[in-house]
């Protein structure tokens, strides 16, 4: 049995900022991680283009990752690796963790949940045809070449153009291997524009846009992958059918929250399928708070910081009976926005909003009612808009509605 002030799940960039944030402000903090170390899947994101924002650097994941963990080593911040949350057992508000030694009870007064994300596996694409092996999502393919020092294969096609699929094609280019191409569903890349530049066209991949894989084929393992060519409605046009000769799938399809700990009792995000919670980082469970991409999915790991630092003050604010949650203003999407993060503003902390757009606007005004106009342009769906907006700026009692109007 073990008491905390704050438990805190998870040592990936929001759980460590979470968790020194809390501690700075004098809470008795723990830090639950399953892996081997703390980082998270900064451990394997070897590329550079972190930490532009928060330390006006440009780090790979390691250094990143590198820093705060030597910022815990002299925080009095007692941490645990290699090992597991079972359970959190919201009534009695304690967490029963497993390990090699054995089981463990922690009673917190707060808790933070910063469990990341998980890929979304080859299962629920519903794609027909053989199941070979040579199919892999990006983060196992990043996960064998970066830490294991192993190639997946010789040859490679990859399904999605999100950030990491980009960064792979490159990574597997570089390495030795064949890209063939990234095939993307929608008409336009999934990733940040930057990505497309220096992953694909820098190293002359293919990507073939409108297009995903209607059919895999191979015995034991992978030898051709079908692509076709789709319409507005994604649905696979009959006759645009072409066959690549590969050995090797890669998928980067999306990632999900990992929310599975408490969704029984935290209400989850319709639009996000992450955590529903305020600008505090605050759960509809007063006691139990939720940073990074267990809550949205956000392109970039500085964002993910911020908003793990704003859990760990609240956190220890509502253990100090500072009325965290007492008022709470509910932030809605209106036209053209797609995923609107966070779900409630709470007066006590200044409202950072993170967007992300239905579609490509070339330009726009977004509009918080009440609060704030600015023009923008050039906006697509891959890329986060984040606007901070102070506390005494905004005059609302009942919700605040963002939209985003064309010009």
């Amino acid at each position: 049995m073990k008491n905390v002030d704050v438990l805190v799940i998870g040592a990936g960039a929001a759980g460590m900022a979470a968790a020194l944030a809390a501690a700075e402000q004098g809470a008795k903090v723990l830090l639950v991680e399953r892996e081997d170390r703390t980082g998270g899947i900064l451990n394997q994101c070897i590329h550079n283009g972190f930490g532009l924002h928060y330390f006006k650097k440009e780090l790979t994941g390691p250094e990143y990752a590198e820093i705060f963990r030597e910022k815990l080593e002299g925080s009095g911040i007692d941490t645990y690796v290699e090992k597991f949350v079972l359970e959190v057992d919201v009534k009695k508000r304690e967490v029963i963790v497993v390990s090699k030694e054995g089981i463990e009870k922690i009673h917190p007064r707060s808790l933070i949940l910063a469990t990341g994300a998980r890929e979304r596996p080859f299962g629920s694409l519903l794609i027909p045809g053989d199941r070979p092996s040579g199919i892999y999502t990006a983060g196992v393919v990043q996960r064998l070449i970066n830490i294991e020092n192993r190639l997946p294969g010789k040859r490679a096609l990859i399904l999605g153009s999100g950030d990491i699929g980009l960064i792979m094609a490159r990574r597997l280019i570089l390495e030795g291997m064949e890209v063939v191409g990234v095939v993307e569903r929608l008409p336009y890349p999934g990733g940040l524009l930057r990505n497309v530049i220096q992953c694909l066209e820098d190293f002359n991949i293919p990507l073939f846009l409108s297009s995903t894989v209607v059919e895999v084929k191979g015995k034991e393992r992978l030898e051709e992958v079908v692509v076709a060519s789709v319409d507005e409605k994604y649905n696979p046009i009959p006759g645009t059918e072409r066959t690549f000769k590969v050995d090797t799938l890669v998928l980067s399809v999306g990632l999900i929250p990992q929310v599975e700990l408490v969704s029984d009792f935290v209400e989850i995000d319709r639009s996000s399928k992450g955590f529903a919670v305020s600008n505090t980082g605050q759960t509809t469970v007063s006691w139990i708070f939720a940073a990074g991409n267990s809550t949205v999915i956000y392109d970039l790991v500085d964002y993910v910081t911020y908003e793990g630092e704003i859990a760990g003050r609240s956190a220890v604010r509502y253990i100090d009976g500072k009325d965290v949650g007492k008022t709470k203003v509910s932030v809605e999407a209106g036209e053209n926005i797609g995923i609107l993060f966070p779900k409630w503003f709470d007066p006590l902390e200044d409202l950072t909003m993170y967007i992300r757009v239905r579609k490509p606007i070339e330009k726009g005004i977004l509009i918080v009612e009440g609060a704030l106009e600015r023009k923008v342009e050039d906006l697509v769906p891959s890329e986060m808009i984040r606007i901070k907006i102070p506390k005494s700026r905004i005059n609302a009692s009942e919700k605040l509605k963002v939209f985003i109007k064309e010009e």
